[in-house]
């Protein structure tokens, strides 16, 4: 019996038309490596795959080693997005890993947990917390993990894909759909192999052009895009 592939919407005008002629790009419970240099839009592309979850009343777990809850509020109201009200109706959880770092005060919400890319084993925990509180209200749900480079520049690199195995494990075993971002050319070689052989999906973003390395259920595939006052649009 063919099993049918379920495709939940990226957020990014024009590449779900690419993947599947508009009925989705990526299948529903798996885990997306979204890679390459430094400022191609890689976290656009996180915010627009999270904030389309939201639009369409799926929880959003997102974990951030670069900003904290006022910045990412801040850098997606820049596209015209606003975040607060699905922060406030508890539909976007976020584990904030470098405010402790920056030495920054944070106010408590039940869906605020605080944590430090010092220490990968309690992002783990703030992760399982976290997700026990979306799941017992949602089946589904959407994770960010933004990103792993940071994650590799306070630990060891292999230390972070054994990390990134158990992020992948926990959010497949309790119905979520993800993405993790990294920056090519931050660790080795063989680690940036181990990231590509674990994950499920794979995209590379240059600057120009978005490259679907890897897909479940779809060929390999390369657009140009741009990054836009409303975010990546793919031609």
């Amino acid at each position: 019996m063919i099993k049918l592939i379920i495709r939940i919407p990226s957020g990014i005008p024009g590449l779900d038309e690419l993947v599947s002629e508009g009925s989705g790009s990526f299948a529903e419970n798996t885990v997306t490596l979204v890679y390459g240099p430094p400022k191609v839009g890689k976290s656009v592309f996180s915010y627009q795959f999270a904030y389309e979850g939201l639009l369409n009343n799926e929880p959003c777990l997102y974990i951030s080693t670069d900003y904290g809850l006022k910045d990412i509020e801040r850098n997606i109201a820049n596209f015209g997005w606003n975040l607060s009200e699905y922060i406030e109706n508890e539909s976007f959880y976020f584990i904030d890993a470098i405010s402790t770092i920056a030495g920054v005060e944070v106010e408590s919400k039940p869906n605020y947990f605080l944590s430090s890319v010092h220490n990968p084993t309690d992002i783990m925990v703030k992760l399982g917390m976290a997700i026990r509180q979306i799941t017992s209200n949602s089946p589904r749900y959407r994770s960010v993990l933004d990103s792993l480079t940071t994650l590799m520049a306070f630990n060891d690199e292999v230390l972070i894909v054994r990390v990134l195995t158990v992020y992948i494990m926990r959010i497949k075993e309790s119905g979520g759909t993800a993405i993790v971002t990294y920056t090519e050319g931050s660790a080795s070689s063989r680690v940036e192999n181990m990231l590509k052989a674990i994950v499920d999906n794979i995209i590379h973003l240059d600057g120009e052009k978005l490259t679907i390395e890897a897909m479940i259920g779809s060929g390999k595939v390369k657009a140009h895009y741009d990054i836009t006052s409303r975010g990546i649009i793919v031609d």
